[in-house]
């Protein structure tokens, strides 16, 4: 849905310029602080938002100029080439699937392969006529995309990818599907939002399926179609050319295919969060009925039951709604008189909602378990203890939440352009953003709709980049990315046809094929769309593993007994590298935790694991207890003087010797004081 131009006023009276202008100034006042931070953010957040700053306020000098608000006439694709990308689209598909095949890994060749093709769907949208575009035929080419890509990685990793996948299917869904009620888990925080286990669960006996497939063939295949309902969110917006530019920015971001491979209640909790986002839109956007508000609220309440961080951004997300509806009817963002928004329908009341929610979870997480009280009262206190022990400006936080922290880019060219490949699909996004925020917020244009999502995506912005700055990441801000690509992608196509309406058709291309061309690539090349095996494995973990690591785990947890992490003396924990060390104690096979390995000797622990790969970056702690990726040489975890009670060949046990381990000076160990106890190796 189009936009009105403003108001014939002089331009620099425009709220939309005043901002633009502000922006430039907030950019400048931010840019020195890359001298005193390397945090990646920090250094090139300031110059995207300048950058995007400068274009709005060259769009609307040219606007002035050619007093139009529609399309620039741009190249388009000749009518044979536009005809013939959908077949080299589908047919670049049949090819990663064979590449995949055929190497049983998705491999670089794998990944360049899907870029070109991810960059062939985003041509079409962009670039073709309108008589060669349809609309069904690119739905389709994103939703087969997406879907190719998630299940090619499935196809060649066995067991689960990622860390807390294996928390959720090998132990509370299994805990779930031998006791045949949800009361088995009674004394887990996902008790009392369980419609990711459930879902799993029922999976499996529907389709009589192991707990893995059953989460592939249900879960994993919604998160690709989900891309379905950003579509039809943005064509409340735009035409239906830019909505389907919005589905494509949504489902080829990072963190959207990442929770598509690592699929876990965050992946669930996405899906509903874009059906909240969907629903909310269309109740303020069209003259809704009771049917259509009670939906929305029974999506609220199905974020609720089903992942506690993607109800805390569900409720940012309808407080900005709030807050977009008190801005539209008393602040300064008031519609003037005579415009298409004061003309439109009274902003939807949304304290109801609002007030529901917030209470229902509040209820919620008090009477959810956690640690050794409720979920509510333990996440105040540790972030109490964040604000009074680590806060403060410039004390950039982790932004994992591993056990482990990356170490330094080292001195290569490679290593030190690494953390920028990794962010730069998220700054074009950011970039184009930035540019829709800008066109939204003058008041001609200012709807409850619109606001709201700018109000989203400004507070999603402060938890993932503002928060962190200060040294306070106890909302997990990697957790939020996903969820903030929704509104990015939505507002980003209002600024994109903006600046197709306003620039020159040579900076209107340039941008496009920013998008078309760099767009996919930097997206599909960031770790985090790699986790099976990662691109650059000399920096990233590999959150996949091979047939005989995992049986390695499977046997040590039969061998010991699976033994409980209070059963066990702090000699007996096992030590191996990250991240495998998590499978061990989240599937229950055995309490472990990283290795302290000296960059000169060996690690002292009494019971180690080496496994041997080189398909990613392994990392261990250094004397400093800093976590960073390192090769580590089977005799430095597993010493000569250690007993080695299993190995198949790829991964191996090594526990101490009672002789060789003992000093000179010492007895050997004897009577009360010889046994391993507890269950330990």
């Amino acid at each position: 849905m189009a936009y009105n131009s403003p108001s014939n006023r002089a331009w620099y009276t425009r709220l939309d310029v005043v901002a633009a202008v502000g922006g430039l100034a907030v950019a400048l006042l931010l840019f020195p602080l890359r001298f005193f931070a390397s945090q990646v953010y920090i250094q090139t957040v300031p110059i995207v938002l300048g950058l995007a700053c400068g274009l709005y306020l060259l769009a609307i000098r040219a606007g002035e100029q050619t007093a139009t608000d529609q399309e620039t006439a741009f190249p388009t694709l000749p009518s044979p080439v536009a005809l013939a990308l959908p077949s080299v689209a589908i047919v670049g598909m049949g090819l990663l699937v064979l590449i995949v095949a055929i190497q049983d890994t998705r491999s670089v060749l794998f990944f360049a392969m899907a870029s070109a093709v991810a960059s062939t769907i985003f041509a079409q949208i962009a670039f073709a006529s309108e008589r060669d575009f349809n609309r069904r035929l690119l739905l389709s080419q994103i939703i087969a995309f997406a879907t190719v890509f998630s299940a090619t990685a499935f196809y060649v990793t066995p067991g689960l990818i990622g860390i807390d996948a294996w928390t959720h299917v090998p132990m509370l869904s299994e805990t779930i599907h031998e006791a045949g009620e949800l009361g088995a888990i009674s004394g887990n925080k996902h008790y009392t939002s369980p419609f990711y286990h459930l879902t799993v669960v029922a999976s499996a006996l529907v389709y009589d399926v192991s707990l893995v497939y059953a989460l592939y063939l249900s879960i994993g295949l919604v998160i690709p179609l989900s891309a379905l309902l950003v579509y039809a969110t943005a064509a409340f917006f735009v035409p239906e050319r830019w909505a389907i530019l919005a589905a494509a920015l949504y489902a080829c971001g990072t963190y959207t295919l990442h929770w598509s491979m690592h699929v876990i209640p965050t992946s669930l909790g996405l899906v509903f969060f874009l059906g909240v986002v969907y629903a909310l839109v269309r109740v303020m956007r069209t003259d809704y009925s009771l049917r259509d508000f009670g939906f929305l609220v029974l999506l609220t309440i199905a974020v609720i039951l089903t992942h506690q961080v993607s109800t805390f951004i569900m409720l940012v997300m309808l407080g900005s709604a709030f807050l977009a509806q008190l801005v539209f009817t008393v602040g300064p963002l008031t519609p003037e008189a005579g415009s298409r928004a004061f003309q439109s329908q009274k902003p939807v009341n949304l304290v109801g909602l609002v007030v529901f929610d917030a209470g229902l979870t509040i209820f919620m997480w008090s009477l959810t378990p956690f640690r050794e009280g409720s979920f509510l009262a333990t996440v105040l206190t540790w972030f109490q203890e964040t604000i009074a022990q680590s806060a403060g400006f410039l004390n950039i936080a982790s932004s994992t939440g591993d056990t482990t922290e990356v170490a330094e880019a080292g001195t290569t060219f490679l290593e030190e352009l690494l953390p920028y490949v990794e962010v730069f699909g998220f700054l074009i996004l950011l970039g184009i953003t930035f540019v829709g925020c800008l066109y939204v917020v003058d008041r001609s244009r200012a709807e409850q709709s619109v606001l709201s999502l700018l109000f989203a995506t400004a507070i999603m912005l402060v938890f993932i980049l503002g928060l962190p700055m200060f040294g306070i990441d106890n909302f997990i801000p990697t957790r939020w990315f996903a969820f903030l690509y929704v509104p990015m992608a939505l507002l980003g196509v209002v600024g994109l046809r903006y600046l197709a309406g306003r620039l020159g058709a040579n900076v209107v291309v340039a941008c496009l094929l920013c998008v078309v061309l760099l767009y996919p690539g930097a997206m599909l090349f960031a770790p985090q769309s790699s986790a099976d095996n990662p691109i650059f494995p000399g920096q990233n973990e590999r959150l996949a593993y091979e047939q005989d690591e995992l049986a390695a785990v499977s046997s040590i947890g039969e061998l010991s007994g699976h033994p409980e992490a209070d059963g066990i003396r702090p000699d007996q924990i096992l030590y191996t590298d990250h991240p495998y060390q998590t499978v061990f104690y989240r599937t229950g096979a055995y309490h472990s935790d990283t290795a302290v390995v000296p960059y000169d000797g060996a690690a002292e622990h009494p019971v180690t694991v080496h496994r041997s790969t080189d398909e990613g970056a392994t990392f261990y702690r250094n004397e400093d207890g800093r976590g960073e990726p390192r090769d580590v040489e089977h005799d430095r975890l597993c010493r000569p003087t250690q007993a080695v009670v299993y190995t198949n060949g790829d991964v191996s046990m090594c526990v101490a010797s009672p002789v060789t381990e003992i000093p000179d000076d010492q007895p050997e160990p004897g009577g009360d004081d010889g046994g391993t106890g507890g269950g330990g190796p």
